[in-house]
């Protein structure tokens, strides 16, 4: 990978905040400990995201949202902006952390529209009534942060993944996500 300028989305956890993080919780970081060995050390990573303009209407409410799907596999968890990011909320770095857009954009569009519905019909399918989705991509290419721990030896080395927006850790499927980026790198 080679150096690169991108778009970041302003980071909520700094590298001190994401060491804490990775080291607290008695019973994650006994787990972590076991699983892989002590915390070896952490890194930043980008992943590229797509915004989207999502339109419906619920009962005689018509809505919009923002949502974000990741651009390389669309698996990771759907972001939603209350507007679409401003200047102010995105800053540009050069890093080599970065992962590449693979997906194309008709199957980013398919992907987001049944994510959408998911979020949609756990909000009360009752009132969904000749459910209409109109999907607009908004022209921003924005890479959204995230902290990785990594345990155990490079020859066997397992990572856990802290989204550095939400504050949250999270699964397996990120997890996932991360090892495979890094062992085709």
């Amino acid at each position: 990978m080679r150096v690169a300028a991108i778009q970041v989305l302003k980071a909520n956890v700094s590298q001190d905040e994401a060491v804490r993080s990775f080291r607290s919780g008695i019973f994650s970081a006994i787990y972590w400990r076991i699983r892989g060995g002590p915390l070896q050390r952490i890194a930043d990573a980008y992943v590229p995201f797509w915004v989207y303009r999502v339109r419906y209407a619920i009962g005689s409410a018509s809505k919009t949202r923002f949502f974000a799907l990741d651009a390389v596999r669309g698996t990771l968890d759907l972001f939603e902006f209350p507007h679409v990011p401003q200047e102010e909320a995105l800053r540009t770095i050069e890093t080599r952390n970065r992962l590449l857009p693979r997906l194309n954009e008709d199957a980013a569009e398919e992907l987001l529209r049944m994510k959408v519905l998911r979020v949609l019909f756990q909000q009360g399918f009752f009132k969904l009534r000749a459910l209409k989705v109109e999907i607009e991509r908004v022209p921003l290419e924005l890479h959204l942060p995230y902290w990785l721990a990594f345990y155990g030896t490079s020859a066997s080395a397992k990572c856990r993944v802290l989204d550095a927006v939400r504050r949250r850790i999270e699964g397996a499927k990120a997890s996932s996500f991360f090892e495979e980026w890094l062992a085709a790198a």
